[in-house]
């Protein structure tokens, strides 16, 4: 991942162990990146629940970031991403090292989430 100026975020990722497919796509922001460890978005369950999230490359944890950005289809969206292999995520309060054995991790290249969605 590389900012390109202040206009634009480029994420680009490798297909790892931690997520199984590469992404390449520029994406514009309207507003600066900035690093998070926490997000809140809607579990397996349906409710809405707090994940810890961390970059993910090849020497391990790095940190993530999100920026609001342009989406054609809601007009804004809220881009979560980290590092050469994506980001890695888990529940929040979840007592493990950030581990890609875990059973309760799961990496993504990145996710485009709604712009509400709260981030910390």
């Amino acid at each position: 991942m590389r900012n390109e100026g202040s206009m634009s975020v480029l994420v680009e990722t490798e297909v790892s162990d931690n997520c199984p497919i590469a992404v390449t796509r520029l994406f514009s922001t309207l507003g600066e990146p900035r690093q998070i460890s926490e997000m809140r978005m809607v579990g397996s369950g349906n409710d809405e629940e707090d994940f810890e999230v961390v970059g993910w490359s090849s020497e391990g944890p790095k940190p993530a970031y999100a920026a609001l950005v342009e989406d054609s289809g809601d007009g804004s969206a809220l881009l979560v991403y980290g590092a050469e292999e994506g980001i890695r995520l888990k529940p929040k309060g979840l007592n493990e090292d950030w581990d890609l054995k875990s059973p309760h991790q799961w990496g993504e290249a990145c996710l485009l989430l709604d712009k509400s969605t709260q981030v910390f």
